[in-house]
């Protein structure tokens, strides 16, 4: 309970400053006339004392109490080791980014390619069936897995199965396509007819193959992205300087701009063959 002091009872007050190294706080329980016990840890610690009354004093509190003194003085401990990246280190970081960037790019190119790969034009090709799956024992696997695919003429394709008892799934699969073809099931091997397009076929088989060419380059673009947000991480972490990371920024647009043209070249040849007739 809070007492206060009157005059007739006047506080005698004797101020120890105890320097201790490393201490943080001082707790004292106060239990009667002149009695007094301290426990220290860190920090450092004032201890008062009176022949009635005892008082905290601490970042400006004024507080009295019969029972309990408490006083803090709190001195956050900062620790650490700090290490600075060497050469190595941050080359290694640099060739990081770089080769995924490259390994990134390049599968781009590879899905563009198949992309246009399956879109069939006037002439029989193998791989308009690279994104064929069948059903197989329940597991569903690429038909060029399962099965050789050839070309007896510019007309046609022939599909083998190394096993003959999944044909039924091979046709099916070939009927669910999006390719427009009706194979024929002799009980041995499939054979797929390659009908002539027709001109509007053409020109919107052409916009499909844009398209995705544009798609492609998105990708790319974005895959740039994320590579600039890695250099200026390393910018901020003050392993490469604002030079470095605009010579790399400089580096990494004429790499996109080489991958853009292979897209670019790829998507032509593509044109070309669905307009030729």
């Amino acid at each position: 309970m809070a007492m206060s002091f009157s005059p007739a009872t006047p506080v005698r007050s004797i101020f120890q400053r105890k320097s201790l190294a490393s201490l943080e706080f001082l707790t004292c329980y106060s239990r009667g006339t002149g009695y007094e016990k301290c426990h220290l840890n860190i920090g450092i610690a004032f201890t008062l004392r009176s022949a009635a009354n005892y008082v905290r004093l601490g970042g400006g509190a004024k507080e009295y109490s019969g029972k309990l003194i408490v006083t803090k003085r709190n001195c956050p401990k900062r620790t650490g080791v700090f290490r600075c990246a060497t050469i190595e280190e941050i080359e290694a970081e640099k060739s990081s980014i770089e080769k995924d960037v490259k390994e990134r790019m390049e599968k781009t190119i590879e899905t563009v390619r198949t992309n246009f790969n399956s879109i069939r034009t006037g002439r029989a090709n193998p791989s308009i069936l690279d994104r064929i799956e069948v059903e197989y024992y329940g597991t569903p696997v690429s038909l060029k897995s399962i099965a050789q695919i050839s070309t007896p003429d510019s007309a046609s394709l022939l599909v083998q199965p190394y096993d003959k008892s999944s044909l039924k799934v091979i046709e099916k699969a070939i009927v669910s396509s999006d390719l427009g073809l009706t194979p024929n099931n002799d009980g041995e091997v499939i054979r797929l007819s390659i009908p002539q397009l027709t001109s509007e076929r053409r020109k919107e088989l052409s916009k499909i193959v844009a398209k995705q060419a544009e798609e492609g380059k998105v990708a790319l673009r974005n895959i740039r992205r994320d590579a600039l947000k890695a250099y200026e991480k390393l910018e901020k972490e003050k392993k490469l300087s604002e030079d470095n990371v605009k010579d790399l920024s400089s580096d990494l647009q004429k790499l996109t701009d080489e991958y853009m043209k292979k897209i670019e070249t790829i998507y032509k040849q593509k044109e070309k063959e669905l307009l030729k007739v």
